[in-house]
């Protein structure tokens, strides 16, 4: 049986999406999904651009909560729909997103790095000036950076989501090459009873590999990690559930036997 749990994906509500939660929802229910995890982006102090004006990616939260409810009573009988947020980490915002965090009865709360030092990677000013090696660096440096001071999340999102936007991709990229980085992040993020995901969107980019690559999820699992969700991290209806299929393939090479979904953050074990 295919993984049927989308646990990261976007709606209006995000800066970067102009989808309706109910298109969301049809998408959903036409792959089959038995749950789908809103996680809208809620980053704070992100840098401000021509493209993303003061408080772009700064989330309403109450009119969010509104239209999820909504969306529940509408379509529940349906198919599971849970509440959750994507927080944006840096460590200068820890406090914060922990009072964010703590406002709302989330199901599931994903930490993600989007901003690295002041920069996304996501702008090509990231790499400007050094190597893909040392912006790798430095932004894998980032993360645990942000699991060293803040704690009120369930998952580590898409941990290589730089890989996404580096001049050479994946070209020269792998677990062996940062390993004491990767090693640090897992063994800390285990230690906090966190989990990391399994996040689709680097196959609907393009990438051979999801976020993280196998050697990183694999090894996540070496060290004895066991909380794992997947995601398909759609801002567009075509994209939810992408490569689901071959999710499962990749949990099952890497050693798991079983994906989580969370439901009022707590950890529900699903077998493959």
């Amino acid at each position: 049986m295919t993984v049927r749990a989308d646990l990261h994906m976007h709606s209006s509500f995000s800066g970067d999406s102009d989808t309706p939660m109910d298109e969301m929802i049809r998408a959903g229910l036409s792959r089959g999904l038995t749950h789908i995890c809103f996680t809208e982006h809620m980053d704070l102090d992100y840098p401000v651009s021509s493209e993303t004006p003061p408080g772009f990616f700064e989330l309403d939260g109450d009119a969010y909560r509104r239209a999820f409810l909504g969306c529940r009573e509408h379509w529940g009988e349906h198919i599971g729909l849970l509440f959750g947020v994507e927080l944006g980490l840096q460590p200068h915002l820890a406090q914060a997103n922990a009072r964010f965090a703590r406002s709302y009865e989330f199901d599931m709360i994903i930490g993600s790095s989007h901003v690295c030092h002041g920069k996304d990677p996501y702008y090509p000013s990231f790499f400007e000036g050094r190597s893909q090696e040392e912006a790798y660096r430095e932004y894998f440096t980032s993360i645990l950076e942000n699991i060293r001071v803040f704690s009120e999340f369930d998952v580590y999102g898409h941990l290589d989501y730089v890989v996404r936007y580096g001049p050479r991709r994946e070209q020269g990229y792998s677990y062996a090459a940062y390993r004491e980085l990767f090693d640090a992040i897992l063994t800390a993020l285990i230690q906090k009873g966190k989990g990391i995901e399994l996040n689709t969107g680097g196959l609907s980019g393009g990438l051979r590999e999801p976020h993280p690559c196998l050697e990183v999820l694999r090894r996540y699992r070496e060290l004895g990690g066991e909380i794992l969700t997947v995601g398909s991290d759609a801002h567009t209806p075509d994209r939810v559930g992408g490569f689901f299929d071959r999710a499962r393939e990749i949990l099952e090479a890497c050693g798991f036997r079983y994906y989580t979904v969370f439901e009022k953050r707590k950890p529900i074990f699903i077998p493959l």
